[in-house]
């Protein structure tokens, strides 16, 4: 069995269809199908429902999934520990940080938590929309994923395979110009690939105008810049825009009931770490509690 069929089987469930995903692997649609074909016979079943329109996982694919993503993360992680072993530079912390999180939260809470480890270590950071971040925990390419939750939000990084344990808080608001709020706007929307979209549409909260977005990102940052500009209203974490709330230069739109408390959590593999992971997880449940 050849790991690039699970990569392939992998992307044909990101992308949705055999023609994207073959783009996205870089190789002919008739080249991809033979591969996920190879899947299939290899396992000894099919592992996709094919249709018209899309494409879904037989009861077998969908067991099959999370084997493959936590053999892929594995196979990533253990190779890139036997370079690290190599390079004799065991003590780096690989994160991957959703942009808003990178920006306001990470360098505080990382300058707080380095005083308290016994070791120094080097740190890499990668900042990306939420799917791109736990694309890299789920490939291995990340020890520890710093996000914005919400219960009703489901992530790729489920129990057993991951842990999570909450460091900090956050609410999400609707925002504007303060003229802007006061007679309405446009809506500015969330992509796919935000996990502040993702935690918006799992809240239950609706539209507000019930139309089409006028705009629509996967940054938290340009929508606050658009609602600046009176583009319309945009659900922004507050940690964001706190300071613009202060000076007036935004308004929160509807009432105090008008928000969407939220966590923001710190994941890792449950599979043991480098030595400067493990003290550094140790030190941070130290100071917030357990795992979930």
């Amino acid at each position: 069995m050849d790991t690039i069929w699970l990569e392939d089987f992998l992307a044909l469930l990101d992308e949705g269809g055999f023609s994207r995903a073959a783009g996205k692997r870089a190789v002919s649609q008739s080249a991809f199908s033979r591969r996920i074909r190879a899947l299939e016979e290899w396992v000894g079943v099919p592992l996709v429902e094919r249709t018209t329109h899309s494409v879904r996982l037989t009861a077998a694919g969908e067991r099959l999934r999370p084997v493959a993503e936590e053999t892929l993360r594995r196979l990533h992680q253990g190779r890139h520990e036997a370079l690290v072993a190599a390079q004799a530079s065991g003590a780096t912390i690989r994160f991957a940080a959703t942009h808003v999180l990178s920006l306001t939260f990470f360098p505080p809470w990382l300058r707080d938590l380095e005083a308290r480890l016994d070791s120094p270590a080097t740190f890499e950071l990668t900042a990306d929309h939420m799917v791109a971040c736990e694309n890299l925990m789920v490939e291995g390419k990340a020890h520890l994923l710093l996000c914005h939750h919400h219960p009703a939000a489901r992530t790729r990084l489920e129990e057993p395979a991951f842990l999570s344990t909450t460091i900090g808080e956050d609410r999400l608001v609707p925002v504007g110009t303060p003229a802007r709020v006061r007679v309405g706007g446009p809506y500015l929307a969330y992509a796919p690939t935000s996990g502040m979209g993702r935690i918006l549409a799992a809240s239950g909260v609706a539209r507000r105008d019930g139309g089409e977005p006028a705009f629509t990102s996967h940054l938290a940052g340009v929508l606050v810049t658009l609602a600046r500009d009176g583009r319309g209203i945009a659900w922004v974490p507050l940690s964001l825009v706190a300071a613009d709330l202060e000076a007036e230069r935004l308004a929160r739109a509807g009432g105090a009931d008008d928000q969407i408390a939220m966590e923001i959590r710190l994941f890792r593999p449950r599979a043991r770490q480098n030595a400067a992971v493990e003290a550094l997880w140790a030190a941070v449940t130290a100071q917030v509690g357990p795992a979930a």
